[in-house]
């Protein structure tokens, strides 16, 4: 259940901060702070949850994609697990936020449009609303918001400038915390297993406060079988500052179940931000991130089943169904290549010559003529391709699979993208005599730079 991570490199430089879009590109990292006993790592554990679900799909062998739910349904989840929130309804259409939004006559409610991203607050929609996240006073209110907010596009800073569909709205009661702290449990890899990290100071961005005031950030090991005794949940409870003794238990308990959370789901972060402490003493997870470990699909039935698909590339919605590990990027070349590392380098190489790919690409070592023609199919589909370089290495993969591969799209697909094509390795000689014999405009070239330099120059 541990994230895989490796040090950068130039390859994963270009994949992050060159060819990504905005939408996936994480922010532009914080000077880490000087390490303590209370952060030890604490930065390099948020980058890495941060980015895993972009690189790790590109990185490993198969499409990886580190499940995000939306917040009713993290509620739902907390829920089930005894852990308090302010009381929520989830509304597909305005009618239902209309009557959502009537259980909450007496204190008025926030309504919340569901959309994978942060900065939801600050965000727009793109029919003009200014903001996905409203107060509402009267049910009136809350179905206006509804019928603004539900089939609109919502963009933020997170989902650059196309934004993600909003299908659903979430209703929730008010509950002005009196102070708001933080709360995550996720993987050390240096501690080897699972931390408890919180602060006093919840409600913002997590990365600033751990880089301006270090100290204020508690990091708790966590025994992988046991998880939180209830005198290290309290001691943490006491350390964070929660007032009374009641307080103190309830976030106790909070702490335990959170961890019963993680491990009894295969979770790979939980993040409530803020917690917030009543008035009246009482502790509310008022906000929820969760991630899931995709290898834990097969006995996460029920948590893969809440997977919104609508909230993610369509294409590469597509490719998985083929197996393809496929990203969407923002450039013109798009690019076929088998095996990751080698996908990387190609991107590399396209850019050391001036040219932006369209995509990361690996087929992988199993694909067969009917994959990579499903891979064409993909290709073609993007409107800002002006070439395809194809670029393949035959060691498990044959190189006459490809070949027959592309033959049948070309034809097929009646492609009038130029393809530059270089293909090295198992069965190369059979794959070339083919393209030879085929008739169609494919430029063939066995040097790596040239092959890169001519997609590049084809495409402009």
């Amino acid at each position: 259940m541990t994230i895989s991570w490796a040090p950068p490199f130039k390859s994963r430089s270009l994949l992050t901060k060159q060819g990504l879009p905005e939408s996936r590109r994480s922010p532009p990292a914080l000077p880490a702070p000087p390490p303590t006993s209370s952060t030890p790592n604490f930065f390099q554990m948020l980058a890495t949850l941060r980015k895993a679900g972009s690189l790790a799909r590109a990185a490993s062998a198969g499409q990886r994609r580190f499940l995000s739910i939306h917040e009713y349904q993290s509620v739902n989840l907390l829920n089930s697990y005894g852990i308090p929130t302010p009381k929520s309804i989830a509304a597909k259409t305005p009618e239902e936020a209309f009557d959502a939004a009537k259980q909450f006559a007496s204190t008025g409610c926030v309504i919340k449009a569901q959309v994978l991203a942060g900065g939801r607050g600050k965000g727009h929609f793109d029919n003009g609303l200014q903001g996905g996240v409203h107060v509402v006073q009267t049910p009136e209110q809350a179905k206006d918001y509804a019928s603004k907010m539900i089939g609109a596009k919502l963009i933020t800073k997170q989902t650059g400038a196309a934004g993600r569909i909003c299908n659903a709205v979430m209703l929730a009661e008010r509950r002005d915390p009196s102070h708001e702290y933080y709360v995550a449990v996720l993987n050390d890899r240096n501690i080897g297993g699972p931390v408890l990290v919180a602060s006093s100071q919840g409600g913002m961005n997590i990365e600033e406060v751990a880089a301006k005031d270090p100290n204020a950030i508690i990091t708790t090991p966590i025994d992988f079988e046991n998880g939180l005794s209830k005198a290290e949940a309290l001691d943490l409870a006491k350390k964070l500052g929660f007032k009374s003794e009641g307080a103190q238990n309830e976030a106790a308990d909070i702490f335990i179940r959170l961890y019963k959370i993680f491990k009894d789901k295969d979770a790979t972060q939980i993040e409530i931000n803020p917690m917030g402490e009543t008035s009246d003493g009482h502790v509310l997870c008022m906000d929820a991130k969760f991630g899931f470990d995709d290898n834990a699909e097969f006995r996460q039935k029920d948590v893969f089943a809440l997977r919104d698909i609508s909230q993610e590339e369509p294409s590469e919605v597509e490719a998985q169904k083929y197996n393809l590990n496929f990203i969407k990027l923002d450039g013109s070349i798009g690019c076929l290549v088998n095996g990751a590392g080698l996908a990387m380098a190609t991107m590399d190489v396209l850019a050391l010559h001036g040219g932006n790919p369209a995509n990361f690409l690996d087929v992988g070592g199993g694909a067969t003529p009917e994959t990579v023609k499903k891979a064409f199919e993909i290709l073609v589909s993007d409107p800002k391709v002006k070439s395809i370089f194809i670029n393949i290495f035959g060691g498990i993969m044959r190189c006459d699979y490809i070949a027959e591969g592309v033959i049948n799209a070309a034809k097929e697909l009646s492609l009038q993208v130029p393809l530059i094509v270089r293909l090295k390795g198992t069965k190369e000689p059979e794959a070339k005599e083919m393209i030879r014999q085929s008739g169609l405009k494919i430029i063939p070239f066995d040097d790596l730079d040239e092959a890169a330099q001519n997609a590049v120059k084809l495409a402009v």
